[in-house]
């Protein structure tokens, strides 16, 4: 995770006869109308791209408006900058919490593009370091692709906090011996690129500098295809599993309430942090 506030920025936009580049405050959105890939980036580099609230409503708008953009056939989601995809949520966003012990909010869970009923093909390009709240984007992705550098790891029990939704998310990608090592360790221990290969969490590898370049390669193809078929195929996917997903997610809530610190140790033990750590 890291440690960082918001900035502002005003909107641009740039197009060409086939592409079309625009920009919110944190996330850059650029359609390329003659493949029908859109590539979309958390640009935060900064602040590691951790996600504000101003991100997250950025990020639900977006695969909002993608259900009704027929020039979107395929998306590659990325990270600004070479250090990390994404760090989860900002631990400087005031995140409101109803008073009531029954009620949790969480603005993540509305980050995802399958959250925002996209069912148009997402493929993550995972470059640097990519942990905790990441997980709930890279949990509603069809497949990623990480560059050799990519390094996963869970923060929460590391300082006072369940990881529910985080694990959930992962425990539908890798087995369940890897995930439970993952969201047991907290911070002092990394799943390398190579090691997210082999268990199956990540579909392929590729030189840090061409990692977005072969999830393009990918979604290239992806949306050259008749994209009914191709949503159909991506429905039925997920179809597979929203069951035990479904299940599992609606438990989530009540851990989070029942185990987490309260925010004052949380801090405390976010301050004392090590800043050692095993990458296998």
């Amino acid at each position: 995770m890291s440690s960082s506030s918001s900035s502002s920025s005003t909107s641009t936009s740039t197009s060409t006869s086939t592409s079309t580049s625009t920009s919110s405050v944190h996330v850059r959105v650029e359609r390329d109308k003659e493949t029908g890939v859109t590539v979309v980036t958390l640009d935060r580099p900064e602040k590691h791209n951790a996600i504000d609230l101003a991100t997250a409503r950025e990020l639900a708008t977006t695969w909002r408006e993608f259900r009704f953009d027929d020039s979107v056939r395929a998306v590659v989601l990325t990270g600004a900058g070479d250090n990390a995809f994404c760090t989860g949520i900002d631990r400087a966003a005031d995140v409101p919490q109803p008073p009531s012990p029954y009620s949790i909010d969480d603005p993540l869970l509305s980050i995802g593009p399958k959250a925002n009923d996209l069912w148009k093909p997402v493929i993550a390009a995972v470059r640097g370091m990519a942990c905790g709240g990441a997980f709930y984007l890279l949990g509603e992705v069809e497949f990623i692709v990480a560059a050799e550098d990519a390094t996963f790891f869970d923060p929460h029990t590391t300082y006072g906090m369940v990881s529910a939704y985080e694990a959930i998310f992962m425990a539908q990608r890798m087995p369940f011996g890897e995930v439970a090592r993952m969201s047991l360790m907290g911070t002092a221990e990394r799943v390398s690129a190579r090691r997210a290969y082999e268990t199956g969490l990540v579909s392929e590898l590729a030189a840090p500098q061409d990692v977005s370049g072969a999830a393009l390669r990918s979604a290239e193809v992806i949306a050259s295809y008749p994209t009914e078929a191709v949503q159909g195929t991506v429905r039925a996917v997920w179809a597979a599993k929203e069951g035990a997903r479904s299940q599992a997610l609606a438990q989530a809530p009540h851990l989070v309430a029942l185990g987490n610190l309260p925010p004052d140790r949380q801090a405390e033990l976010f301050a004392a942090r090590r800043t050692g750590f095993r990458t296998r």
